[in-house]
């Protein structure tokens, strides 16, 4: 019977004080909504367009294919649309290579990149490479 009772005391105490808790926190301004900035696009080597807005980022990450080079020569075809930018963030692992660029105004730019064979020094080397091409649509 005293345990009950005590039980029943402890439950009403912890309601209690949750309704204190609750009531406190009524009188407080209201937390300010935060609205996230712009979404960023990623593409990476199997995507060959993107659809984005004025202002927003895009990710590139292109994966190496067996033998071959890292992607390289990453480049805007009007960088007056699309321009390339430094991401802080990106920390690149080997094999892949990331580069952000950033959409300036409306209108369609191509990303391009290249990758060749990856062969040892002193080795026959196959004479051909291999074209990323990305068609970028930039809305306002």
């Amino acid at each position: 019977m005293l345990k009950t009772a005590l039980l029943a005391a402890a439950a009403g105490l912890l309601i209690s004080g949750c309704g204190a808790v609750c009531a406190c926190g009524a009188g407080l301004p209201a937390v300010p909504t935060i609205t996230p900035g712009p979404h960023n696009v990623v593409a990476t080597e199997k995507d060959h367009t993107a659809t984005m807005r004025v202002g927003q980022r895009l990710d590139l990450v292109l994966h190496a294919y067996g033998g071959m080079t890292n992607w390289s020569h990453v480049r805007s075809s009007d960088t007056s649309i699309l321009a390339s930018v430094v991401n802080p963030a990106a920390t690149a692992v080997r094999g892949v290579t990331l580069v952000s660029f950033k959409a300036l105004a409306p209108g369609q730019a191509q990303i391009t990149a290249v990758a060749t064979p990856d062969c040892s020094p002193g080795q026959a080397c196959p004479m051909l490479a291999a074209l990323y091409t990305l068609q970028v649509t930039v809305t306002s």
